[in-house]
């Protein structure tokens, strides 16, 4: 017969892999629910009556009063790369490349990456804030009472205007970024401006814009989904009901947003690369 000893000891590492399956069990069941949860707010875009004025309202609310934390993000990421860069090609006597250095950065890596973090802090802990506090007022239980589709009333228009809105963004992100650098490059350290515009338009493709505008509709969805899906749950985290369930939401839903965002990064070029 095993002494307790021996029992604890028999039972110290099955526990330790029982805990890692139960984690990565739930891991795909919240995945799961949060593709549902994705797929069922993108097929309600397209239901009737179309909600025009709730997605324009949205598309103001993401998109129009992000521009000014867009355009300065956007305008001393172009400059600094525009400093770094100078220092960095003139070494090897390359400097007249700095303008398609500037635009392949910000055009394929930076641009789509940082509007969308901008965005994330911006608009994505306000819409998680704002759903989480409908639903512990109760106001999502009405819109089911009231037989009012409480996803398609809420999740999508805003998914629709984020996709509608984060393309745009990456490309006013993109277009002031490059200003930046060209004040850099050409006002300040006096480089050609003939040549920095030239290399960008030898070097930039349309592959290189396309997969930028990619990167940016597949943040849109992942940003769109998990500052919903966060606010729309609130009252189910084990953390806390209430403003403190709100909180713990709201700042889930950045995080998340976030790593998500970096992941796909990742991801994406490695495909389209």
């Amino acid at each position: 017969m095993m002494q307790p000893q021996e029992q604890s000891a028999t039972s110290a590492p099955l526990d330790f892999f029982a805990g890692i399956g139960r984690r990565a069990f739930n891991f795909i069941g919240e995945l799961g629910a949060v593709t549902i949860f994705f797929l069922h707010g993108l097929f309600l875009i397209f239901s009737l009556p179309f909600q025009f004025k709730k997605i324009v309202q949205h598309i103001y609310f993401i998109g129009v009063k992000s521009v000014l934390i867009i355009s300065l993000i956007g305008l001393f990421t172009g400059m600094v790369l525009g400093l770094q860069g100078y220092y960095s090609l003139v070494k090897f006597g390359s400097e007249g490349l700095l303008g398609a250095a500037v635009a392949l950065s910000l055009i394929r890596e930076l641009g789509p990456v940082l509007a969308a973090l901008m965005i994330i802090g911006r608009a994505g802990s306000s819409i998680a804030a704002e759903i989480g506090i409908m639903r512990i007022s109760e106001q999502i239980d009405a819109l089911d009472t009231m037989d009012i589709n409480p996803v398609r009333y809420l999740i999508s228009p805003r998914i629709a205007a984020s996709i509608i809105v984060f393309p745009l963004l990456t490309a006013f992100f993109d277009v002031i970024g490059i200003v930046g650098g060209y004040l850099t490059g050409v006002v300040m350290l006096q480089i050609n401006s003939g040549i920095f515009m030239n290399s960008i338009y030898s070097s930039v493709e349309w592959a290189d814009v396309s997969e930028g505008f990619i990167k940016s509709f597949v943040f849109a969805a992942i940003v769109s989904t998990i500052c919903c899906y966060e606010g729309y749950f609130t009252h189910m985290r084990p953390g806390g009901f209430g403003a403190r369930g709100v909180s713990l939401a709201t700042t889930s839903a950045v995080v998340i947003s976030c790593v998500l965002v970096l992941i796909a990064d990742y991801v994406l070029t490695s495909f389209l690369m």
